[in-house]
């Protein structure tokens, strides 16, 4: 494990094992690998990836323990961020990994099966769509996302799969406090309600981040998520 990834995990005090470790290194040559024929990261420099994809996506100690046995969903995974990385880290995480790209969801398999990772799933379609079936609707504990998208979309998006008490934590960059007064009115809509934003610096450099934590404190009415296309065009 390199000294900057070391330093990044000492900082957010989180311990892994070398085996974890190992995982951590499959996981970076094989994003490489498969990088070179499909477009999963403009990020391929193995100091980069650490900070801005490893590092970054389990920065999320910050705001939320992570050590428990829960059951989340990660909309929009991409590459696998935050998904991959917090179920290495935390493995009694139940995770699954959503994505519309059917050639990133074959990558995500493929790392799972070559990682060993258990409890893990992936979902190939759009969030949508998912959202209207009973087995996924309001049954995860936690959604996270880094998805790029507007607060009130992603909230439309990922709310739906949240049970009431359940948490919806959204990666974002540092200047959102204008997103995050704007969607405050759909979140109500959805069933929920902004606890906290948590702005730091990823460590040892410049780059600003947030957290935006939401609590979904009642059922999301049926008729959310809207058709497909029409939560990004038109937002709440």
């Amino acid at each position: 494990m390199s000294n900057l990834f070391k330093n990044n995990l000492d900082q957010m005090k989180i311990k892994i094992t070398e085996n974890q470790i190992k995982q951590f290194d499959q996981y970076y040559e094989m994003l490489v690998e498969w990088n070179k024929v499909m477009n999963l990261t403009a990020i391929t420099d193995y100091d980069e990836v650490i900070v801005k994809h490893f590092a970054d996506s389990l920065s999320i100690v910050k705001i939320q323990d992570m050590q428990q046995d829960i059951k989340i969903i990660d909309i929009g995974t991409g590459a696998g961020f935050p998904g991959i990385p917090l179920k290495i880290a935390f493995p009694e995480l139940q995770v699954t990994l959503l994505d519309s790209l059917n050639k990133r969801v074959k990558f995500l398999n493929a790392v799972i099966e070559n990682l060993g990772l258990n409890s893990i799933e992936t979902l190939h379609g759009r969030a949508e769509d998912f959202a209207r079936h009973k087995e996924y609707r309001e049954t995860y504990d936690m959604c996270v996302s880094r998805a790029v998208a507007n607060l009130s979309t992603l909230a439309e998006y990922c709310m739906p799969y949240i049970r009431v008490g359940g948490i919806f934590i959204s990666y974002k960059s540092d200047d959102i406090e204008q997103e995050v007064d704007k969607s405050k009115k759909s979140i109500k809509i959805l069933g929920g309600d902004i606890v906290k934003v948590k702005k730091f610096n990823l460590t040892d450099t410049g780059i600003g981040r947030s957290f935006i934590k939401i609590k979904k404190n009642k059922e999301t009415p049926m008729k959310y998520p809207r058709k497909a296309g029409i939560p990004s065009k038109e937002p709440l």
